[in-house]
């Protein structure tokens, strides 16, 4: 009789677990996905640097969640500058890829991807000198395939792609493609996108989504991201970098004076000296050198300091009077009117932030940024090296980078008093530097497959709570069975 009893619980059990199997509603739940890590070297003009970026391995909407996970500063000049000196480029990048090699898991290190990407300064190199372009970017490529990762490359960036990736990146980091929900999910947040405005050392480039037409189809972009279409407007203008500025600049200085030997300058700080060879002036494809000279030759600078001369000999670099569009910017480039927000940053952002902190004043409108330009331009040299210990030969340039600040954005790009206070000056978002690279690495992870991702079935929450009350029902009805069917059996017995 008790075998009987206890087969007949042990059946209902079997039953109750095959009912509840079947009937009740599972979900899928995935497990941790592991994360995959890309490279990206942003080789430019004056220097080169190195970042990490992860996502998780189950990329949304055909776009990887990009982050950053570190970066890393290479010493020395950009890999332009060690043209002509056979393997100065390659060993400059030992540093950082070692420290690559120890960031990122051993595991992950053939399945991440690495990319260098030159800009500017690559850009003329490779006009001037293609030889030397081409024997630099192949030197580096050797060097980075020697590393265990999946090297995908060493290119030259055009300046629209420079564009398009800044732009990308700006408005990740902004959230307007994307926004994450409060039950785990992605969720396009319907925002409208923010412009990007970027300065480096050979170039310049503003890029923003426009509903008004594009009349040069040479600046327009479209892009798809996060399951989106986007149409931009981009262009970068090569030698208008704030060093082949000051190069240009003073070029013109020299031709203007008429000497080879000695200028004024006034752009640099009164009190300020310096002796320069005058092959390093000219050693560039943005200046044409009408007549001879000799290259070793010194020429003698001497800084006066005046903001007006200052002004009008950088705006004698900027063409305002040739358009055979409806709007041009400068040099007879199309370009629509601004809208809306926009993010500046590299040597945008390093300019701003150094002409408020010596002027004292906070730039909200054009005419606080000609303000705070004046004081700038004014200030001698040994006052700004009072007030900036820690800047030294920096200080010399301040004014030309600010004014060179204030002609871009006032007198070529439009920006005025309205649409300026609209622009924010950022060098990090979220921790992460703002440039092209992330936009870069953003569009290249549609390139990579999303990795399978393990999947197993769990009880929804209100099914577990049910499974849980009816197994301790019939738990304790069994025990209740039992004990009732043992205490018959044992009176029996005693009977």
């Amino acid at each position: 009789m008790q075998l009987q009893v206890c087969t007949a619980i042990a059946a209902l059990f079997i039953s109750f677990i095959g009912i509840l199997l079947l009937v009740i509603n599972t979900e899928d739940v995935k497990g941790p996905a592991q994360l995959m890590y890309g490279i990206v070297l942003d080789a430019g003009s004056s220097h080169t640097s190195m970042f990490i970026y992860k996502w998780p391995a189950d990329k949304q909407n055909g776009t990887g969640i990009v982050s950053q996970h570190s970066e890393c500063h290479v010493k020395g000049g950009g890999i332009s500058s060690y043209a002509g000196k056979k393997g100065g480029a390659a060993s400059s990048l030992e540093e950082c890829m070692e420290k690559a090699k120890q960031q990122i898991p051993k595991s992950r290190h053939n399945l991440t991807p690495l990319y260098l990407g030159a800009t500017g300064g690559m850009r003329l190199l490779n006009i001037s000198k293609p030889k030397e372009s081409d024997e630099v970017l192949k030197e580096v490529a050797d060097k980075l395939k020697t590393y265990p990762f999946c090297f995908k490359g060493a290119t030259i960036l055009s300046g629209k792609e420079e564009g398009a990736y800044g732009w990308i990146t700006v408005n990740y980091l902004l959230e307007k493609f994307i926004k994450y929900g409060f039950v785990g999910q992605w969720l396009s947040p319907g925002k409208d996108t923010a412009g990007a405005l970027d300065l480096g050392g050979a170039s310049t480039q503003i890029t923003f989504e426009t509903a008004q037409p594009v009349e040069n189809k040479d600046n327009l972009m479209k892009l798809r991201l996060y399951g989106r279409d986007y149409q931009i407007y981009t262009q970068s203008f090569l030698c208008f970098g704030r060093q082949q500025v000051l190069l240009r600049l003073l070029a013109l200085l020299m031709t203007t004076q008429g000497s080879d030997s000695s200028i004024v300058h006034p752009c640099y700080p009164a009190g300020y000296s310096n002796s320069i060879k005058r092959s390093s002036v000219f050693d560039t494809p943005c200046i044409k050198r009408q007549t001879p000279f000799k290259p070793d030759d010194d020429l003698q600078i001497k800084g006066t300091g005046n903001y007006n001369q200052c002004l009008g000999n950088i705006s004698h670099l900027f063409s305002f009077d040739s358009c055979s569009y409806s709007k041009c910017s400068f040099d007879g480039v199309f370009q629509p009117n601004v809208t809306g927000n926009f993010m500046a940053f590299s040597a945008f952002f390093y300019t701003h932030s150094f002409i408020q902190k010596a002027a004292g004043i906070t730039i909200t409108s054009p005419a606080d940024l000609e303000d705070a330009v004046r004081v700038v331009c004014n200030m001698s040299f040994q006052e700004m090296q009072n007030k900036f210990p820690d800047e030294g030969d920096h200080l010399r340039d301040y004014c030309a980078d600010s004014i060179l600040l204030q002609v871009l954005l006032i007198n070529g790009y439009g920006f005025d008093d309205l649409s300026f206070p609209q622009v924010s000056f950022k060098e990090k978002a979220e921790d992460n530097a703002v440039g092209w690279s992330l936009g870069y690495m953003l569009s290249l992870s549609n390139l990579l497959p999303a990795e399978n991702v393990f999947v197993r079935k769990t009880l929804r929450p209100d099914a577990w709570r049910a499974a849980v009350f009816l197994f301790s029902v019939l738990l304790i009805a069994s025990v209740f069975f039992l004990l009732r069917n043992y205490q018959k059996t044992a009176t029996k017995l005693f009977c």
